[in-house]
């Protein structure tokens, strides 16, 4: 009998195995973590260089940097020094505070962009995809009137009505692009509707609206996401665009296309003055491209390092 052990015995028997388990368990998570982030490497980098802008620009009024509205004629067109990381402008500005303060309204400019043609352009798709019939014919031919105009034409054409300023800019690429998220969601919505899960939950007395929003957009979310992530690296540069001509940021606006058409006249002999805010619209562009892609590959059910 006394080989025999008690039930408090039989409980307390497993607690080093477990101990031992949980110890691991740690370990073999930053394993797994470092082994996706090799495999994903463009993803991971393109996710914390944009993660690292944002914090900079954020943090931006509380770093030792200077005025980026400044000016001091004094010491202007000045080349990159230990009193001035990216030199000085035509007015004596210094760019890297204007680079670093820029950054917050580039990338607020572009998600604010994919924000709003998201807002009007997916619940047009799929409304149109999910009713079909008239309903679908009137809302896509109303989309195809704002695709007949190339992509940078009509931003162009809304602000000079508007008037320059970065609001009006960002509503009209944003009216400008909302139909492409219009496109997508319809098709995703049309390829879903006919699904037995759709029918069920028409046959249990489920509203359009709730099997829209519940059901399919759930569904249809994955392209949508990818095409936003896209987009948000071109909303960047489409707004830059517009301010390089003189239809977005109006000064002393700290903004990267506003700087570098501050700089036309000099840039040749003084090449820092856009330099900098132009490799600043380069890697933000090429930041949300890459996380794009990478969406895209990782949400593919046909790609082998999709999510699981």
């Amino acid at each position: 009998m006394s080989a025999l052990m008690t039930p408090s015995e039989h409980t307390a028997a497993p607690a080093p195995a477990a101990a031992e388990a949980e110890a691991e368990a740690g370990p073999r998570a930053w394993q797994a973590c470092g082994t996706w982030l090799r495999r994903h490497a463009p993803i991971a980098a393109a996710a914390g260089l944009l993660l690292a802008m944002l914090l900079a620009s954020l943090l931006a009024p509380w770093l030792p940097v200077a005025d980026p509205t400044a000016i001091d004629l004094s010491v202007k067109l000045l080349p990159p020094s230990a009193a001035h990381w990216f030199g000085t402008d035509a007015l004596g500005r210094d760019i890297f505070a204007q680079v670093l303060h820029g950054a917050r309204i580039s990338l607020l400019i572009g998600l604010g962009v994919v924000l709003v043609a998201l807002a009007i352009g997916v619940p047009l798709g799929l409304v149109a995809g999910y009713a079909g019939g008239r309903v679908d014919s009137v809302l896509m031919r109303i989309s195809d009137l704002f695709l007949a105009f190339p992509p940078l034409l009509l931003p162009i054409m809304l602000v000079a009505m508007m008037g320059p300023g970065l609001e009006n800019a960002m509503l009209a690429v944003a009216v400008s692009w909302f139909p492409w998220y219009a496109r997508i969601a319809r098709a995703a919505a049309m390829s879903v509707k006919a699904e037995n899960y759709i029918v069920s939950a028409r046959a249990f007395g489920a509203s359009h609206a709730r099997i829209i929003w519940r059901h399919v957009l759930p569904n249809c979310s994955t392209p949508i996401i990818v095409q936003a992530s896209l987009d948000f690296g071109y909303a960047i540069l489409t707004t830059a665009s517009l301010g390089f001509i003189g239809l977005g940021a109006t000064p002393p606006t700290p903004e990267w296309g506003l700087m570098i058409s501050n700089a036309r006249s000099v840039f040749l002999e003084y090449w820092w003055t856009a330099a900098f805010p132009g490799a600043a619209i380069f890697l933000a562009v090429m930041a949300a491209n890459l996380l794009g892609d990478g969406l895209r590959d990782l949400l593919d059910p046909k790609h082998e390092g999709r999510l699981a």
